[in-house]
Parts: structure tokens; sequence; C-alpha cells
């Protein structure tokens, strides 16, 4: 009997200690970049859903949601440890993204009649902030309850060639209707450009899945916004109908994706803006793993949303489960519009004194 209680005992140790190494290894989070602390946030609701997030990038590190079978499948793609996350190739897996989210013209804006340049990263342009942008930083985390956790950063005047101070809240939160709630606040001592935003790789059928051209995915937008060969919108805001950019109909996302044409070309498929219909938080998208029956809702106060399909993932990263090859996982950005700096006919980006930045979104999960 001693022995058996014994073996129970261990069973329950083992258990526990399994449930929170599918979320990840604190300790391998429990490091030190650039003389700050980082560590690993462990998240949960009542409805069985599981989250992880470090303070390195300010990170969702793994989202674990029930699928059509009730079993607990990852969604996001990520690593192990805050050192492959530093070391990765692809620098904004799961990451909390700003300055400035997405593209910038060759770096350049004019602000008050006073020209800025901020760092390049991308070809001719800067990307996501510059090449130290917030996926870079240590943030301060507080862990809130369950289910929700705080992360805060002061983005110093001159930091990747912005002006002005910028201070920084996001809170995430697993909420009771199966929501990841992503809550963006930044107040400003000198005028300046923000747009912030989460950069999660997802794969619905779970990482390591394989490709995600047969999710099915619908997007509330009946325009969108043309780019270039470098990826930067012409200015020039479109219809999507009749064209492989309308999603208004669900279909699969590989359906169109490798239609001869120079928008899908430019970018090797999808990376691109669309310009949402509505006003206030709004239906977004819609999509679903086509093997695993989960289904992701988005929601947002932004006009936007980025939908990048995995066109540069290049296999040059191990994750947790195989490698990041090509459209293994896809990326929905809520978003003000790419280079909105340099378009005055886009929503503005700019943010003076007194005023605060607030966006919402949220990402609802069920399944069928």
């Amino acid at each position: 009997m001693k022995a058996f209680s014994k073996v129970f005992i261990w069973l329950i140790i083992f258990f526990i200690l399994g449930c929170q190494n599918q979320q990840g290894d604190k300790s391998a989070f429990e490091q030190t970049v650039e003389g700050k602390p980082t560590d690993l946030y462990f998240l949960k609701n009542k409805s069985g859903m599981r989250a992880a997030f470090t303070n390195y990038g300010g990170r969702l590190v793994s989202l674990f949601v029930p699928d059509k079978n009730g079993k607990l499948t990852n969604v996001v793609i990520g690593f192990d440890s805050v050192q492959q996350y530093k070391n990765s190739t692809e620098p904004y897996f799961g990451a909390t993204i700003g300055r400035y989210g997405n593209r910038i013209s060759k770096g350049k804006f004019i602000l008050n009649g006073k020209p800025y340049k901020i760092s390049i990263n991308n070809g001719p342009n800067s990307l996501h902030g510059g090449k130290n942008g917030f996926q870079s930083k240590v943030w301060s985390g507080v862990q809130i309850g369950d289910t929700s956790v705080e992360f805060t950063y002061l983005s110093n005047d001159g930091e990747e060639g912005f002006p002005g101070s910028l201070a920084v809240k996001v809170i995430y939160s697993l909420t009771a209707g199966n929501e990841l709630k992503c809550e963006y606040e930044a107040v400003t001592d000198e005028t300046t450009v923000v747009n912030l935003t989460n950069h999660a790789f997802f794969n619905l059928n779970g990482e390591g899945s394989g490709s995600i051209t047969d999710h099915l995915l619908q997007i509330n937008a009946d325009n969108y916004t043309p780019v270039d060969s470098t990826l930067i919108p012409t200015g020039k805001i479109e219809k999507v109908k009749g064209t492989a950019f309308d999603f208004n109909q669900s279909h699969t996302i590989g359906e169109n994706i490798n239609e001869n044409s120079d928008q899908l070309n430019y970018g090797k498929g999808y990376d691109h803006n669309f310009v949402l219909n509505g006003t206030g938080i709004k239906q977004a998208a819609t999509i679903i793993g086509e093997k695993s029956g989960i289904r992701m809702e988005i929601r947002t106060s932004e006009p936007g949303l980025q939908f990048y399909s995995g066109n540069f993932m290049q296999s040059k990263n191990m994750l947790r489960k195989g490698t990041d090859d090509f459209r293994t996982a896809f990326c929905l950005e809520t978003q003000h519009f790419p280079d909105s700096p340099n378009e005055p006919g886009f929503p503005t980006t700019i943010l003076i004194p007194g005023e605060k930045y607030h966006s919402i979104s949220y990402y609802k999960f069920s399944a069928h």
C-alpha cells in the first residue's frame, strides 16, 4: 500500500511538471540580457487555455487551446529558451513590436517640418522599429493573477532615431471567453509616431504540423494597400474584389497564393495590409486549422491587418518542433498602415504629448 502511495505521488509530481514543461522550462528563461533579468510567465484561464510569455521582447512563447477533440494544442511556434530567441535569424517570433510596426520607406519621415532618419534593416527600408526594435528589449514584467501579465518599457528619445521618450505598457490576458486579449498604451514627451502590435507566428494545426496553406481564412476587408517591389505601400487603396486578395468569403490561404502577379511576386506570397471594414472594435478575420478544427477570430480597434503567409521562412532555426520551414506559420498583425508617416491619406500614427495611444485586439479561440 505504501509503495502504491509513493508511485501515485510521483505520478502526480510527474504530471504537474509535465504540464509546466509543456509550456516551457522556466529556468531557460531566467537569464540576464544586457544586464537585465529575463523571466517566463505562465497564464491560464478556467476554460483550459494556457499561455507563456517572456519579458525578453514582451514575447508570447506558447499558446495552448483545445482542438476539436479537446486536446490542448500549441498554436504558436517558438523556442525553449531566451538564448534561442536572441540568436534566431527571425527576431520577431511572438514579440511585441515597436516603436513602429511594419515598414517605413527608406527609414525616413518628416514630423512638424523636421526630418527624421531611423535605422534601416529590411532592404532599403526600416521594419518593425529598426535594427534593435522592441523585440530585442528586456521589458519590465509583472504577473497579474493567473490570467494576465503586464509589460512596460521606456523607449528613450532618439532610440533607433525616433523622437521623444515613449513610455509603453502592454497587458496580455486570457479572458473567460477563451480570448487572448492584447491591450497597448503609450505616452510621449515629444511628438512622435507609434504603431504597436504583436508578431505571433501561428499554426492552428499545432506547431510542427506542416504547411498552413490549407487553413481557411476570411478577412473582413473590401480594400488593401498594394505595395512596390520593396513591400512599401504605393499610397493607393485598392479594391480586393476580383483579385487574389479577396478573402471576404472564406477560402484556403493557398488557393491563389501562387498566382503570377506583381503583388504576390514582390512578397513571395501575402505580406500585405488589409483595410478593415467598420469602425471601433470590429471583426477583422477568422481562420480555421483544417486538421485541428481550431478556429481563431480576431477583433480589433485598429484600422488595418497585416497578413503574412510565412513566405520568408527559410528552415534556418530549430524550433521546439522541427524547423521554421517555408509557409509553416502565418501572422495576422492588427495595426495602423505601413509607412503612414509618409502617407497623409492613411490613418495617422502621430502621438503628441498629453495624448494617450490606446489599442486593443482580441484573438478568440474555439474548435469544431
